[in-house]
């Protein structure tokens, strides 16, 4: 049996001004590449198959021919929304041990994220990552009607893990219902299975707005500075032990 993850980016991005963040560039290389090369990465995960606009599969090819990403078996266009365009993905799939739905616009996942979600969602059939919220949370319009507890609420993020005969039915359920939900859980949740929560990330942020592409730089000048850290630390110590 294979792990297989879909990777979507085919949204419309309104909310950055209608441009497609698969491609926009991050440190000079589109945003697509940094969400690809941990699941190429991956040493518990066999497939990937990428969801784009029609009109950006060509693109696509290109960037990962570049790149020689080489667990890219598929590349398929995008459906109307989110829910339709994992879909579409989902067909492609025969059959699979888990698989894994993930949102281009969130580049900075984790490898150790992405296997811990794997082993879960093989040992409990559906696992997502999360994180509690800090804040204070109140439902309501113009006015408060009431705070809700938050330590009982948490922000999900992507990507989710399932085995594959609960996301298959779970979306064939959906779509004869026409139920639409905002994440793939939902879809599951609806069916009375149980879903895993993991820790997720801080970093695993979801490019949603042009100031987000500035915190995701940030993040990886950090992240790169520590990496710079860690190799010097070692050296230093090297030296030591040598002494």
């Amino acid at each position: 049996m294979t792990n297989i993850v879909i990777l979507v980016g085919a949204g419309k991005g309104k909310r950055m001004g209608n441009k497609d963040k698969a491609f926009l560039l991050l440190n000079n290389k589109p945003i697509l590449v940094y969400s690809l090369l941990p699941f190429e990465k991956s040493n518990l995960l066999d497939e990937i198959i990428l969801v784009v606009r029609k009109n950006r599969i060509n693109l696509a090819k290109d960037i990962i021919n570049k790149y020689q990403f080489k667990k890219v078996k598929k590349i398929v266009s995008g459906g109307k929304r989110r829910q339709d365009s994992v879909c579409k993905g989902l067909c492609e799939i025969k059959s699979a041990d888990v698989v894994l739905v993930h949102d281009v616009a969130r580049p900075l996942i984790s490898e150790d994220l992405i296997n811990d979600l794997i082993q879960n969602a093989k040992k409990f059939g559906a696992a997502i990552p999360a994180i509690p919220i800090k804040d204070t949370v109140k439902e309501g319009d113009k006015f408060v009607k009431k705070t809700l507890d938050r330590k009982s609420l948490n922000i999900v993020q992507t990507p989710q893990a399932f085995k594959y005969e609960i996301l298959r039915g779970a979306y064939e359920s959906a779509k004869k219902s026409k139920f639409h939900g905002t994440d793939d859980a939902s879809l599951v949740e609806r069916l009375g299975y149980q879903i895993k929560m993991i820790p997720g990330s801080h970093k695993n942020i979801k490019i949603t707005i042009p100031e987000d592409i500035i915190i995701a730089k940030n993040l990886l000048k950090k992240e790169n500075q520590n990496k710079i850290e860690i190799k010097a630390y070692t050296k230093i110590n090297l030296g030591q032990q040598k002494n």
